[in-house]
C-alpha cells in the first residue's frame, strides 16, 4: 500500500501493557521520536498494602493515566503508542485506551511472571492480537521464549520474544514482531 500526499493519512494504535514495574514508560520513551507524555506520579504512603513492588523495590513512580509516544513510519502513516497502566486500582482506562488498536505488546517480567496474566486474560477475552514481549532485566534469571510460552499457556500463534526495552532497536523489533503478528490474525480474519 502506497501513500500518496492526497491519500489520507493511516494513523495504526499500539498498546503497551502488563505489570507494574515491567517497563512500559521505558519502551514507549526509547522508541518514540516525539517527548513521550508521562503521567507518572510519585509512589505514595496511600499504595502501602495496595501497590505490590515485591520485585521493584527501588521502583518511585507509576504511570497513573498512560504513556503516549509516536513513531512516523513515512509520509502519510504514523504509529501511536499508549502504555496502559499496569496497577489493578488503574484498570478501568484499559477500554477507552485499547478502542482501536490494532494490537498490543504485553511486556513480561520473569521475576513477576503472574503479573502479565490481566493482560494476556484482557486481550484475549477480547480477541485483540498481542505479543509477549519478556523484558530482560540485568540480575534477573534468563529464560528461553519457549519456556516462557508454556509457563504463561499461550496459543502457539502467540509470538514470545526477549527484548530490553532500554534499547531502541529490540523495541523496534518488538513493535515490527507486532504489526506482523496482527496483520497476520486481521488477514486470516477476513472472508
Amino acid at each position: 500500500m502506497d501513500f500518496g500526499p492526497s491519500d489520507e493519512p493511516v494513523a495504526l494504535k499500539i498498546l503497551i501493557a502488563g505489570g507494574f514495574g515491567v517497563g512500559k514508560t521505558t519502551l514507549v520513551g526509547s522508541i518514540s521520536e516525539i517527548r513521550p507524555l508521562r503521567t507518572e506520579e510519585v509512589l505514595s504512603d496511600r499504595g502501602i498494602g495496595i501497590d505490590d513492588v515485591e520485585g521493584v523495590e527501588n521502583k518511585t513512580t507509576t504511570t497513573v493515566a498512560m504513556d503516549f509516544g509516536r513513531i512516523t513510519i513515512r509520509e502519510g502513516l504514523v504509529v501511536y503508542l499508549f502504555g496502559t497502566p499496569g496497577q489493578e486500582r488503574f484498570w478501568f482506562m484499559w477500554d477507552e485506551l485499547s478502542y482501536g488498536a490494532l494490537g498490543a505488546v504485553v511486556l513480561a517480567d520473569t521475576r513477576r511472571l503472574t503479573d502479565c496474566f490481566p493482560s494476556i486474560d484482557y486481550f484475549e477475552q477480547r480477541g485483540t492480537p498481542f505479543i509477549v514481549a519478556v523484558n530482560c532485566f540485568d540480575g534477573a534469571e534468563q529464560y528461553e521464549a519457549e519456556e516462557v510460552r508454556v509457563a504463561l499457556d499461550l496459543d502457539p500463534d502467540v509470538p514470545v520474544l526477549l527484548c530490553d526495552v532500554r534499547r531502541r532497536s529490540s523495541a523496534k523489533t518488538v513493535l515490527v514482531t507486532l504489526v506482523e503478528h496482527s496483520l497476520r490474525v486481521l488477514t486470516a480474519s477476513q472472508p
